[in-house]
Order: structure tokens, then C-alpha cells, then sequence
């Protein structure tokens, strides 16, 4: 193989391994700020390591990342809440700032010891959300850290777990796709009772109080951007950047496998089916492929 050959391919798998996982290096201290609840977050190991609390049902913490983005690849690994953590809903996900946000969700649904935890997946655009994907975890999120990773490119969003793809959402002509709003990365734990578990069914238990989720390093490959929306969005989509190449803009086969395998094993709610089930109008991109 010439050399230019070999040197294209480096790059075509490197590009693939940031896709798949995100950087990890970068630490909390050092990329984040607490904006709520501070005295219920604690940074150990140089901000490598980072616990969220949640104390009250009033009283539960909020990271966010200092750096402002429009695409790119976050990452971190989690360690949700242990034993009975119902009612509880911890977060990793992205969001604008305003009335009509753009936002990228990873949330975790608590439940009762021995019941497995939701994994909540939602894209909004404009303000408008309602586009949910749910899954049950194939392994036990408790019991050690788990890599959650959102990609987010002008061609689609993908969310990873593990460096497995378990959701795409595509951005067709027609369907609202966050493309203009610089996010921030957030990382949260609090208290809803009311519908997080079983439909709030099943309540929270305040004497297992206090409920830790644990975070370790954190990963930013993004457009880091601070100035207008336009101006962001003109020049975090202009073709060099690396979360551009053409080869990113669909998944490998090995990935539509895995991504395929996970849907069908583990989904338990799909906003198209519930719409189609219940004759409600069905969103457009439900007809179009997300593959």
C-alpha cells in the first residue's frame, strides 16, 4: 500500500474511534462549572473523578461545561445510582439557552432495587421535543462506569453506549435538526417522582437519601464556539472540520448491525410506534430512514 493510501486509512480509523468514544483526557475542574446546588458536588482526583447528589426532593446538583459548541462528539463514562433509585433522574445531554432550544438527551430513569433502569434518549429542535426513544439497559449501569457518548454532525445525531450505536436521528429536508444554536454539555441528578418510575407508580424512597451518580472524565471534540448563532453555525459547518468527513455522515455496517441488534432486543418506546398505535399524526422523519 502506497504511502498517501496508508496515511488516508490512519485517518479513516481515527476519525472512527473519535466517532465511537469521544476523547477522554479533559477533566471536570478543569471544563465545567456547578450551576446549581454546588455542596452537592464533589471533584476528586485532580477532576478526573466527580459525584452528583441528590439530597432532597428540592435539592439535587448541575454541571455544565464552559466551552459553548455546534457539533462534535461528548463523551463520559457513568455510574448510576445504586440500590433503590426510584423516582431519581440522572442526565448527560446537551442544550442552547432560550425559549426555543435545541437539545441532545441522555437521561436515566431510576427504579426499584432489582428493576432495571429506563435509558431515555430525546431530540428537540426549536423547542420542540417529543421525538423520545427508550431502551432497556444489557447490563447492569450500576455496577461500574459505562461510556455515553453523543455525536452530533450537521448530517445526523448519534448517541453511543459503550462505543455501540443505539439511536440515529438523521437530518432530512422537512424535519427540524439542531443546526444554529451553540449548546452547552450538562451533567444532572434530581428528583422526579411524579412520573419517572413505572408512570410515578412507584415513589421515592427519601431514607435511602442520599442518591450518588458517579462520573469519570469527561470528553469535548467539538466546535468550541462563543460568538452569534450564525456566526457560529457558518463557520462550525464549513466541510474541514473533522466531524465532516463523508464517511461520518452514515454509520459502518458493523455499527448498523450493533445499532439494529439493540433496537430489537431492547427498546421499550419508540415515539413512531406509539404515535402509529394510538392513530395519532405520525412525525415525517417516522417515514423516512434513520439509518
Amino acid at each position: 500500500m502506497e504511502g498517501s493510501a496508508k496515511a488516508l486509512l490512519a485517518v479513516v480509523f481515527a476519525v472512527a474511534a473519535l466517532l465511537e468514544l469521544g476523547l477522554v483526557g479533559a477533566n471536570f475542574q478543569d471544563q465545567c462549572d456547578i450551576t446549581w446546588e454546588p455542596q452537592n458536588a464533589q471533584m476528586t482526583e485532580g477532576g478526573n473523578h466527580l459525584t452528583l447528589s441528590l439530597v432532597s426532593n428540592s435539592s439535587g446538583c448541575m454541571l455544565r461545561t464552559k466551552k459553548q459548541f455546534i457539533y462534535g462528539s461528548v463523551s463520559t463514562r457513568i455510574q448510576l445510582v445504586k440500590g433503590n433509585s426510584a423516582g431519581t433522574v440522572t442526565t448527560y445531554y446537551t442544550s442552547s439557552i432560550g425559549e426555543k432550544h435545541d437539545e441532545i438527551d441522555f437521561e436515566f430513569l431510576g427504579n426499584e432495587t432489582g428493576q432495571p433502569y429506563t435509558l431515555h434518549t430525546n431530540v428537540f429542535a426549536d423547542g420542540v421535543g417529543e421525538r423520545e426513544m427508550q431502551f432497556k439497559p444489557w447490563f447492569d449501569p450500576t455496577d461500574g462506569f459505562h461510556n455515553y457518548t453523543i455525536f452530533w454532525n450537521p448530517c445526523m445525531i448519534v448517541w453511543f453506549v459503550d462505543s455501540i450505536p443505539i439511536r440515529v436521528f438523521r437530518n432530512h429536508s422537512g424535519v427540524p435538526f439542531p443546526t444554529s444554536r451553540p449548546m452547552y454539555a450538562f451533567s444532572s441528578i434530581w428528583a422526579a417522582e411524579d412520573w419517572a418510575t413505572q408512570g410515578g407508580r412507584v415513589k421515592t424512597d427519601w431514607t435511602k437519601a442520599p442518591f450518588v451518580a458517579e462520573y469519570r472524565d469527561i470528553g469535548l471534540n467539538v466546535c468550541e464556539c462563543s460568538g452569534s448563532a450564525s456566526s457560529c453555525a457558518d463557520g462550525c459547518a464549513t466541510g474541514d472540520q473533522w466531524y465532516a468527513a463523508p464517511e461520518l455522515c452514515k454509520l459502518s455496517d458493523r455499527q448498523l448491525h450493533q445499532m439494529k441488534s439493540v433496537q430489537l432486543g431492547y427498546t421499550i418506546y419508540n415515539y413512531c410506534d406509539d404515535a402509529r398505535a394510538k392513530g395519532r399524526p405520525v412525525p415525517p422523519e417516522c417515514n423516512m430512514d434513520q439509518y
